[in-house]
């Protein structure tokens, strides 16, 4: 292991997220917190994901892509930032794409993703 894979690890091991194992085409709920006046609370955020970039690094974000009142939404997320609350999986999607930028242009039942039946986590995501 090189000297930068080293100390991110050692940074991503210092933050204690677990991060589930989650890639586009996943339904996932992001609790974040928002911060209005004094008070902090966790607003949930559930769509579909479509895009992961840089993997599972310190670097690492991803796109999640919701219809609100008939307009769509994107927005990024950084994989480990402090202002996540929770990355749960709602719904594991069957895709063949590792980014899906073509469901902004399809409504309705054309952009609708199969769920997986037969989903088996990763063997080191279990240890």
């Amino acid at each position: 292991m090189d000297l930068i894979a080293q100390l991110e690890a050692e940074q991503i091991a210092a933050l204690g997220k677990d991060i589930p194992d989650f890639k586009a085409g996943d339904t996932i709920r992001v609790g974040y917190k928002v911060t209005e006046g004094s008070r902090t609370r966790v607003q949930n955020y559930e769509g579909v994901c479509i895009s992961r970039k840089n993997g599972s690094g310190i670097a690492g974000s991803f796109t999640v892509r919701k219809i609100s009142f008939g307009e769509g939404v994107e927005r990024v997320f950084p994989l480990y930032s402090t202002n996540i609350d929770s990355i749960t999986v709602v719904r594991r999607g069957r895709v063949r794409r590792a980014k899906l930028y073509y469901l902004r242009s399809r409504r309705g039942k054309s952009a609708r993703i199969a769920e997986v039946s037969n989903y088996k986590p990763k063997a080191d995501a279990e240890a």
